[in-house]
């Protein structure tokens, strides 16, 4: 089951309040200044992590981004360590970019990119990220994000119908997302919104059972896994549960 804590299966974008907002952010500032020490002790948690994400990207819809700083400057800070908030499995597409889709700033997200945002098949190198993030970052909170029109879900439509190969580890990639696309079928509405949906859907199950890392965080309370879609038109993230 996706995020129970969600009544709403499509959507839930809000706000959050200025006085979290702020104490979070004040808090996280303070962590950049400890560059040559450990992380501190006092992080934001899963569920304020997440309303830091949900809240960015509501002032990306209404276009009034706060962190549009991309200069050096805005990296010293954190040259000697990095203090995420949250780690985002994402699509490679070149129109998804999480920092700027939830308005984080420099050091907030620890992204992991691969085409089609899949998980189970994905290998070691997607794998390991993950656990980097719980391991060694201590991530209070994982996002699989898939989005609107995604090209590897639409090639994997395509040549289950077709019944062909595609060349090289292309191959690989879409015989791995093929399992969703295959749960999805028969179900109302856009054949293709469904696969998008099925194959977040899937690397969240991923996740939840993932040894010896992630699926002991997860038990023990320290971890969240949340799945979620983004929309290329409107620029909302829309939360499935």
């Amino acid at each position: 089951m996706l995020n129970p804590g969600f009544p709403s299966r499509r959507t839930f974008l809000f706000s959050t309040g200025a006085t979290l907002l702020a104490s979070t952010l004040a808090r996280r500032s303070a962590f950049a200044a400890l560059a040559d020490g450990p992380a501190p002790a006092s992080r934001v948690d899963a569920d304020q992590a997440l309303q830091l994400l949900v809240a960015g990207n509501q002032r990306f819809v209404d276009g009034k981004i706060t962190h549009p700083g991309r200069t050096p400057d805005d990296f010293k800070p954190l040259a000697a360590g990095q203090f995420p908030i949250a780690a985002i499995v994402s699509c490679a597409d070149s129109r998804v970019a999480p920092e700027i889709l939830f308005d984080q700033g420099i050091g907030d997200l620890f992204i992991i990119r691969v085409a089609g945002n899949y998980i189970d098949g994905a290998g070691a190198s997607v794998k390991g990220s993950i656990e980097y993030a719980v391991a060694e970052l201590n991530v209070p909170l994982i996002m699989v994000l898939g989005h609107s029109q995604c090209g590897a879900v639409k090639a994997a439509i395509k040549h289950i119908h077709d019944h062909d190969a595609l060349p090289g580890a292309i191959n690989v990639m879409v015989n791995s997302i093929k399992p969703a696309v295959i749960e999805s079928q028969g179900k109302p509405g856009d054949p293709l919104q469904n696969a998008i949906e099925a194959n977040v859907h899937r690397g969240v199950v991923k996740l939840n059972t993932l040894e010896p890392v992630v699926a002991p965080a997860l038990k023990s309370g320290k971890l969240k896994v949340v799945g979620g879609t983004y929309d290329l038109a409107t620029g909302k993230v829309m939360m499935l549960s």
